[in-house]
């Protein structure tokens, strides 16, 4: 059995939790940042912090490693059946309808599953959807420590009869935005239009 073969009802029944888990962090002020609404600066405090990670090129990078530049953070996995590429296509989307202004904004995507996600095979992955998302993985140590400061929820699902490498990784979906200093700013729901993140990206760009 592959991965993309495990029953995705518990997948998405976990992955509710998550949603309650971060939402209680916030006291459920999670919403489509940019539309009236927004996290509380206080809960946002509580999020991120220092990180180490080796991006796809081999290279170690930090949470400094991005200065002047907005981030744009999605924690997933490259054997995912649907909801990273889904965001992942999402977010290449947003790039393409920023326009020059993309220049500013550095998108990550951070794997949870640092067993299977070398950094060789990162590139290729993101490769799929745009150049300039940038895949970084670490040791599991250093994947769980980013995962904590970000509240990310994220368990190994095994796969019945299947081998050591068939399995899925359940986790959160939402999409971290930070400023300029890689301070955590915002964070958006799974499943958040292009057109909006694109227009809540702009409208930090200003600030």
């Amino acid at each position: 059995m592959t991965p993309n073969k495990i029953g995705r009802g518990f997948f998405w029944s976990l992955g509710a939790l998550a949603i309650v888990a971060l939402a209680g962090l916030v006291g459920w002020q999670i919403q489509r940042v940019g539309s009236g609404h927004g996290v509380a600066a206080e809960a946002l405090t509580k999020l991120g912090g220092p990180w180490t990670l080796t991006d796809q090129t081999g290279q170690p990078r930090t949470d400094r490693s991005f200065p002047g530049k907005l981030q744009v953070m999605f924690f997933g996995y490259r054997y995912c059946p649907d909801i990273c590429p889904t965001e992942l296509q999402a977010i290449a989307e947003t790039l393409d309808l920023l326009g020059a202004d993309a220049s500013q904004i550095q998108p990550l995507f951070i794997s949870i599953d640092p067993q299977r996600d070398t950094p060789a095979a990162l590139a290729e992955y993101t490769a799929l959807f745009d150049s300039r998302i940038l895949g970084l993985t670490g040791t599991p140590d250093q994947v769980t420590a980013m995962a904590a400061a970000f509240r990310v929820y994220h368990a190994r699902i095994e796969a019945k009869d299947g081998g050591a490498d068939d399995y899925l990784m359940d986790h959160s979906a939402f999409v971290y935005l930070t400023d300029r200093t890689g301070a955590v700013a915002g964070v958006v729901p799974p499943g958040t239009k292009p057109a909006e993140l694109a227009g809540i990206i702009r409208t930090r760009l200003k600030s």
